[in-house]
C-alpha cells in the first residue's frame, strides 16, 4: 500500500512442478561436474577443463582465496541450493516432515545471490572467443549440461512459489511455542515486524523468533547505513588496484602480455567482437562504477531524509542490488583460461593480483547492498517530514 509493490505472485502448481524441475537440475549439475566442459589442443598437447578445473588451476598458482571464491559461487552455493530445495519439497510430501526443513529453506534463500552458474557460462563464452585464435577447441558434454541447467534453474525459480512453501512449513508447530513470542508472556507492547527470511508480518518485539520460520525478528537491519558505507568505501579503495594490476598474463611464444580489465575489452574489440566487448565493458567496468554511484546516492539521500522520489530510489536500490554479481564474468573467464592454457613455451596463462582485487570489489559491493535496509528510505523521510 505504501510503495505499491506486489506482495504475492501465486502459482498454479507451486510445489510439484518445481520439485520435478529441481530434480532435473540436480541431474544436469552432476553431469556438469563429472564431465569435460572444454578440450583444447596446441602443438600436439591437450588440456581439459571441467567445472572444478578452474578453482584447481587458481590454487596451483597460489591464488587460494580466488580459487575459493570461484568454487563457492560456481559449485558449492548453486549445488547446495538445488539439493536443499529438492530436500524441502520432497519432505513436504511426507506426513510428518522433519523440522530442519525450515532452516534449510532459509539457507536456500540466502544462497540465491551467490549462485552464479549463468554468469559462469558467459565467462566460458568470453574465454572461448579469446582462445579461438590460439588453440583448437572442442566443446564437451558438461558445457551443454550447464546450459540446460541454467535454463532449467531459471524456469524452476519462476515456477516455485516460496510463500506456498513457507505456508506449508508453517503448519508444523514451533519447537517451543512459548519461545516464539516471549513478549506475550512478559506483557510487553508488541509491534508489527516483517521477517527478513520468510516475509511473514507478525506482532512481536525486537529479538523474538518468527512464528513461521524461527528466524530472529528485527524492526530494521542494525546499523544498515553505516555498514553499507563501510563496505562501499572499502570497494572504492580496492577498485583502484583492481584496474591497475593485470588480471592475467598471457605468455605466447615466449612473449608476455599482461592484461587488465580494460585491456581485455580492447582485445575483444580489436578482433571484431564488438558485442562481446560491449558486454564485458558494461559488466566489468560500468556496473561496478554505476553500482557504487547508485548506492552512494541512495545512502546520501536516505541520511538527508529526502522525501521526494522514494519509490524510485527503492527501485534504484533493487537494481543496484541485483546487477552487481554480473561483474564476475571476467573472474570466471580468468579461471577457465588458467586451467586450459598451460602449454609451456607455446602459450601459458598466469592469474594476476588484479583478478583477486576485482573479485573483492564485486563481493564488497554485494555486501554493501545487502547491509542496507531499503525501508530506511521511507523511515528517514517520514521522520523529517513536517
Amino acid at each position: 500500500m505504501r510503495c505499491e509493490a506486489p506482495l504475492r505472485h501465486t502459482r498454479r502448481d507451486p510445489l510439484t512442478l518445481p520439485l520435478a524441475l529441481h530434480l532435473a537440475a540436480l541431474i544436469l549439475f552432476a553431469l556438469g561436474i563429472g564431465m569435460t566442459m572444454l578440450t583444447v589442443s596446441a602443438a600436439g598437447q591437450y588440456r581439459y577443463a571441467s567445472l572444478l578445473s578452474g578453482p584447481e588451476g587458481l590454487d596451483e598458482h597460489g591464488m587460494w582465496a580466488l580459487s575459493a571464491i570461484v568454487l563457492i559461487t560456481t559449485v558449492l552455493a548453486p549445488l547446495a541450493r538445488v539439493i536443499g530445495t529438492v530436500f524441502v519439497l520432497s519432505c513436504l510430501r511426507l506426513a510428518r516432515p522433519p523440522r530442519v526443513c525450515r532452516g534449510i529453506f532459509a539457507w536456500v534463500e540466502h544462497l540465491r545471490p551467490w549462485s552464479m552458474v549463468e554468469i559462469y557460462l558467459l565467462g566460458v563464452f568470453v574465454a572461448y572467443v579469446r582462445l579461438s585464435d590460439m588453440v583448437i577447441i572442442d566443446l564437451g558434454v558438461a558445457l551443454y549440461a550447464l546450459g540446460a541447467l541454467m535454463v532449467t534453474g531459471i524456469v524452476a525459480d519462476q515456477m516455485l512459489d516460496r510463500q506456498a512453501v513457507w505456508e506449508a512449513l508453517a503448519h508444523w508447530p514451533p519447537r517451543d511455542p512459548a519461545r516464539a513470542h516471549p513478549a506475550i508472556a512478559l506483557g510487553k507492547k508488541l509491534e508489527r515486524m516483517g521477517c527478513d527470511t520468510c516475509g511473514l508480518v507478525s506482532r512481536a518485539r525486537e529479538g523474538d523468533s518468527c512464528p513461521r520460520c524461527g528466524a530472529g525478528l528485527r524492526g530494521r537491519r542494525p546499523h544498515g547505513v553505516g555498514r553499507s558505507w563501510a563496505f562501499a568505501i572499502a570497494a572504492v579503495i580496492v577498485y583502484v588496484p583492481a584496474n591497475l594490476y593485470p588480471v592475467l598474463t598471457l605468455t605466447h611464444l615466449g612473449v608476455g602480455h599482461p592484461s587488465t580489465i580494460m585491456g581485455g575489452v580492447v582485445e575483444l574489440a580489436e578482433v571484431g567482437m564488438w558485442p562481446l566487448a560491449a558486454l564485458v565493458f558494461f559488466a566489468s567496468v560500468l556496473v561496478p562504477v554505476l553500482k557504487l554511484a547508485g548506492l552512494g546516492f541512495v545512502l546520501v539521500t536516505t541520511q538527508m531524509g529526502i522525501a521526494e522520489y522514494r519509490k524510485e530510489r527503492v527501485s534504484l536500490f533493487h537494481v543496484v542490488d541485483s546487477v552487481g554479481r554480473w561483474s564476475m564474468i571476467d573472474i570466471f573467464m580468468v579461471s577457465i583460461l588458467v586451467s586450459l592454457l598451460q602449454f609451456g613455451s607455446v602459450v601459458t596463462v598466469v592469474p594476476g593480483m588484479g583478478a583477486l582485487a576485482f573479485s573483492s570489489v564485486v563481493i564488497l559491493t554485494m555486501l554493501a547492498a545487502h547491509s542496507f535496509d531499503p525501508r530506511l528510505i521511507w523511515d528517514r523521510a517520514r521522520a523529517v517530514s513536517p
